[in-house]
């Protein structure tokens, strides 16, 4: 609790002296992805427009597949202002703000246009109603993907194919209770651990965008992917408030705009390169099964969403459900 503390008062402090300078900026992003990762490189590309539009007042350092820490690590470090930039899920951000992991609720979405529409009112409203006091700043909300299940047992085709697989999720309320839901076994583990569980059979399988499974690599150690889609995961653009209070308005209208034309260039890059991103899991020796029940899916995990609406009420479901 002292470390808090005193973390939190000495970010303060350099972000308040930083304010007195705000000519020149350094700020370092760190995320989880592979460079090669649309999201990966939307923050090249967001990094690229805000030296751009300042001039090369605002230099954002991006670091990488886990250099600064996992996802969990990331955003409590935005919370402390030991870290000042990020990107991360609504998964794991629904530990900090349990609101927001409505975006997590399997099936959802019809497609993502809908998922678009319902993260850029209802999403962004509630990340200023619900994350911002926490001491985060969403800029926009770009795009992981559409979630898939891996396994090395077989195709999965119905719920029944879930049954007994242990399976690896992130340490997020929603997401083990889908896996329970489908009689699967959630084992909650971080990403930078996740490749090597795998290869060493301590765990049956996993669930991620192709984009994660190709650019991780995830395919050499799962033989069977099957097109689920029981998710789609945002990623939420976050500035700690540390350093959003060093900036000026000049500077944070530059980061802002970057981040919203980030967005739409990132998610049109995710339909792009979804193709490729098959191929190589294929090209692989990989095996993708488009197979699915989702009738069957949708039905065994209605579970969930009672999970959430218990807790929070039923308003916003219904408001991202009735989107047109």
């Amino acid at each position: 609790m002292k470390f808090r503390v005193l973390a939190s008062c000495l970010a303060a402090c350099f972000f308040s002296l930083n304010a007195a300078n705000a000519a020149s900026v350094t700020l370092k992003l760190g995320h989880i992805a592979e460079p090669s990762n649309p999201y990966g490189m939307g923050a090249d590309h967001f990094a690229e427009l805000v030296k751009k539009y300042s001039n090369g007042d605002i230099d954002v350092q991006v670091f990488p597949s886990s250099q600064l820490g996992n996802q969990r690590d990331l955003v409590e470090g935005l919370t402390l202002g030991t870290v000042e930039m990020t990107l991360t899920g609504t998964a794991v951000l629904g530990n900090f703000a349990p609101e927001v992991s409505v975006f997590d609720l399997p099936f959802l979405f019809r497609d993502v246009q809908h998922a678009y529409k319902a993260l850029d009112t209802i999403g962004m409203d509630l990340c200023k109603k619900y994350v911002e006091p926490k001491g985060m700043i969403t800029l926009a909300i770009w795009e992981n993907g559409v979630r898939h299940m891996t396994n090395n047992r077989g195709p999965i085709k119905t719920p029944k194919d879930m049954e007994g697989l242990k399976m690896r999720v992130m340490e997020q309320p929603v997401y083990i209770e889908l896996m329970k839901s489908l009689k699967a076994s959630p084992t909650p583990m971080a990403m930078s651990e996740l490749y090597t569980a795998l290869q060493k059979g301590v765990i049956d399988g996993q669930e991620n965008p192709l984009s994660q499974i190709a650019t991780k690599h995830f395919y050499e150690v799962q033989k069977y992917i099957s097109l689920t889609g029981h998710t789609y995961a945002p990623e939420v653009v976050l500035i700690s408030s540390y350093a959003w209070g060093g900036l000026s308005d000049a500077q944070k209208e530059i980061l802002t705009k970057a981040a919203v034309e980030t967005k739409d260039w990132q998610r049109n890059l995710c339909r792009e390169l979804e193709g490729k991103f098959a191929k190589t899991i294929t090209d692989g020796g990989a095996k993708i099964n488009d197979d699915v029940d989702k009738a069957a899916f949708i039905e065994a995990t209605k579970g969930v969403w009672k999970l959430y609406t218990d807790k929070f009420g039923e308003d916003t479901v219904k408001a991202i459900v009735d989107l047109k």
